[in-house]
């Protein structure tokens, strides 16, 4: 989909896509021990744990005080004059999958210096405002002011622009909403890494041509 690439404008997200593998299926890896079917109280990670319908699932939790699912990580890079989505990325499902896949969805979209590139508060950490910099892209990247200091600056904050792909970027939203009831990606229906990205990336291209067809009902400007 890079051809698509026309604005210097974008948005990234990342969201999980719960796995076709089940709880019962998350057993010790290498054969050693049986948890049986009643895991609870166990403590379970992805090192010692794999599951047995899906190794390539990953349990992961969405937040805080929510419940721990095997799933994947699906991130996306959309140009924001029209809402398309120029680039898919999907991987093992981790804490800081969804800013490594944005920077590698960068590099895949050929975006280049001067663009700017707008996100939520979950990419508001130095390393990743770094990276951005370093490749001469701008963040707009909503600040997260609770509990450590924004990677964000106030003059950033005040650029011309930012604004507005902080409330543009929130339409990305919209194509993770379609891929999951519309498209059938709730629960994904596939295994295996190979199988899930062809999926998922023939989703998101359905999605680009529903989206095509309301391309004048939803134009807005760009930030400038």
């Amino acid at each position: 989909m890079r051809e698509l690439v026309s604005d210097e404008h974008f948005s990234v997200d990342g969201t999980l896509l719960e796995a076709w593998a089940s709880h019962k299926s998350f057993r010790p890896r290498g054969g050693s021990g049986d948890d049986g079917d009643d895991f609870h109280g166990e403590k379970r990670s992805n090192d010692t744990h794999v599951s047995a319908t899906d190794p390539d699932a990953r349990l992961i939790r969405k937040g805080k005080g929510k419940e721990a699912k095997l799933s994947y990580l699906a991130n996306a890079l959309m140009e924001n004059r029209h809402g398309l989505l120029v680039a898919v990325d999907v991987r093992h499902a981790s804490g800081t999958g969804e800013r490594e896949g944005a920077l590698d969805l960068l590099t895949a979209a050929g975006v280049k210096v001067g663009a700017t590139l707008g996100a939520d508060k979950g990419y508001d950490t130095q390393d990743f405002v770094a990276a951005l910099k370093q490749r001469g892209i701008r963040p707009h990247i909503a600040r997260h002011t609770k509990g450590r200091r924004s990677a964000i600056d106030g003059r950033a904050a005040r650029d011309k622009g930012y604004a507005t792909s902080l409330r543009i970027r929130k339409r990305i939203e919209q194509s993770f909403g379609w891929i999951k009831t519309i498209g059938g990606l709730r629960k994904l229906p596939l295994v295996a890494m190979s199988k899930v990205r062809g999926w998922v990336t023939w989703t998101f291209a359905a999605y680009n041509l529903i989206r095509l067809g309301g391309i004048g009902e939803w134009w807005e400007p760009s930030p400038t």
